[in-house]
């Protein structure tokens, strides 16, 4: 199958480039490039893509393309309301387009990258399941929300869209995020010696593994069109789903002498849900999350050490506001996060 794989230059697809061509597939990415140098240890060998902004795709970028892997987006909360209006034009309009010029294609499966935090607001100690109302609440959330309406919309006999619901994702990636929980905690733990948590921790936190994510859309590419056509599906295990506090103590025995101090100086966070994830289970046989909290802290504390992780790098290369920021100031992109010629 030849698969479009959009954002194979971020975080999650530079690990799930490799586990798509491993089973076979023809990869070609899309990708503006912004975080194509956040790289930590060896620089990950990419495959051949396309180098444009998602919102300058054309219907070149989707011919003679079988399926359509979108991860491209602003990613996360803190970035997403840097700009609202930035993540809803990227996030929303240029995925629907992108998702109409695929159709239009003959694009057959369209695998949509959505997160768990569109239930931001659910709150209580009740698995939160897909068809549980959505409470998003920050723009970044909002914006899957409405592309997740838009893409029902286009569905037919034709197009399959798939919706998947990524818990907040953890792990190393040679393209690595440091502004995602558990990374974060680790790479302070080891710089500072401290697990260090500003919300009072008793928010519960869904967390899977990158690889998790990557094994999850792979087996959704071939699944039977009746088990995935138009449907949403959380991803992850619900071993993953822990508080906060919870987390740093996982950090907290994966980094020997690390102490957790919880301040609570950033007060309650409303965005507190714990997920059920049987569905895409019932829907892929066989299919498992394979890495735990625990696990992911151990890896990335050693992938930490072993590629010699410094604070400016955890604080400024990897942080994507950070980067983004820098980029910027340097007169590298514009105010719509375009490069400028």
């Amino acid at each position: 199958m030849r698969v479009l794989l959009t954002g194979h230059q971020g975080y999650l697809g530079t690990v799930m480039a490799p586990v798509l061509a491993a089973a076979g597939h023809e990869v070609v990415g899309l990708d503006s490039g912004l975080f194509a140098d956040c790289v930590l240890g060896p620089s990950p060998a990419d495959p051949q893509g396309h180098r444009v902004d998602l919102r300058d795709i054309t219907a070149d970028h989707v011919a003679g393309v079988d399926a359509v892997i979108h991860l491209a987006a602003l990613s996360n909360d803190p970035l997403g309301s840097l700009a609202p209006e930035l993540t809803y034009d990227i996030n929303h309009h240029a995925s629907v387009r992108l998702a109409r010029l695929a159709r239009d294609a003959g694009v057959q499966r369209f695998l949509y990258a959505s997160t768990c935090s569109v239930y931001g607001a659910a709150g209580g100690d009740e698995l939160v399941g897909e068809d549980a109302p959505l409470r998003p609440v920050t723009p970044y959330a909002e914006s899957k929300v409405r592309v997740e309406d838009d893409l029902h919309a286009l569905a037919d006999d034709d197009f399959t869209p798939v919706y998947m619901r990524n818990a907040t994702a953890f792990g190393y990636s040679p393209r690595l995020r440091a502004d995602i929980v558990l990374n974060n905690l680790v790479g302070h733990a080891l710089l500072s010696g401290e697990v260090l948590v500003l919300s009072d921790g008793t928010p519960w936190r869904p967390l899977v593994h990158a690889a998790d994510i990557a094994r999850a859309f792979t087996a959704a590419l071939t699944a039977p069109r009746e088990a995935v056509h138009d449907r949403a599906f959380n991803i992850g295990s619900e071993t993953n789903n822990v508080t906060v506090a919870e987390i740093a103590e996982q950090v907290a025995e994966a980094v020997s002498g690390a102490k957790v101090r919880i301040t609570g100086e950033s007060g309650a966070d409303p965005r507190s849900y714990r997920v059920d994830f049987s569905r895409f289970r019932a829907a892929i046989p066989g299919f498992d999350c394979e890495w735990t909290v625990k696990r992911g802290a151990l890896e990335l504390a050693d992938a930490y050490r072993q590629h010699q992780l410094t604070r400016e790098g955890f604080e400024r290369r990897f942080t994507r506001l950070a980067v983004l920021r820098a980029a910027s100031d340097a007169g590298a992109v514009d105010d719509t996060l375009r490069w400028r010629p």
